[in-house]
């Protein structure tokens, strides 16, 4: 499991895209925009594409279903279970001091 981007729930893209001023790597019309923050990639998801209610962490795996399953074992509240996204398979959890986090594994 590693960092893949922060993602944050925007309402409008155009807008967000512009307010953080980051160069644009990746768009998916106003579903979604990967800006790049030097090392890190800011995940700007549109109102289509929110999976959660603020801003979260959002790690990359191998098997979505496979770390939701390790991780629900070692005490993760599952929020959202595994679904297919049109560019992964996510999930999202919750950890036992209550912070909400993004599972995804790329389709």
């Amino acid at each position: 499991m590693r960092l893949g981007n922060v993602l944050i729930p925007v309402t409008d893209l155009d807008q967000a895209i512009a307010f953080y001023g980051l160069p644009v790597r990746f768009r998916d019309g106003d579903r979604f925009a990967a800006l790049d923050a030097g090392g890190v990639t800011i995940a700007l998801a549109g109102p289509a594409e929110h999976v959660t209610a603020s801003a979260a962490p959002s790690y990359r795996v191998d098997d979505t279903a496979a770390a939701v399953a390790e991780l629900a074992a070692r005490g993760a509240e599952v929020v959202r279970a595994p679904e297919a996204g049109p560019h992964e398979t996510r999930a999202v959890l919750r950890d036992p001091s209550g912070n909400v986090f993004v599972l995804y594994s790329p389709l």
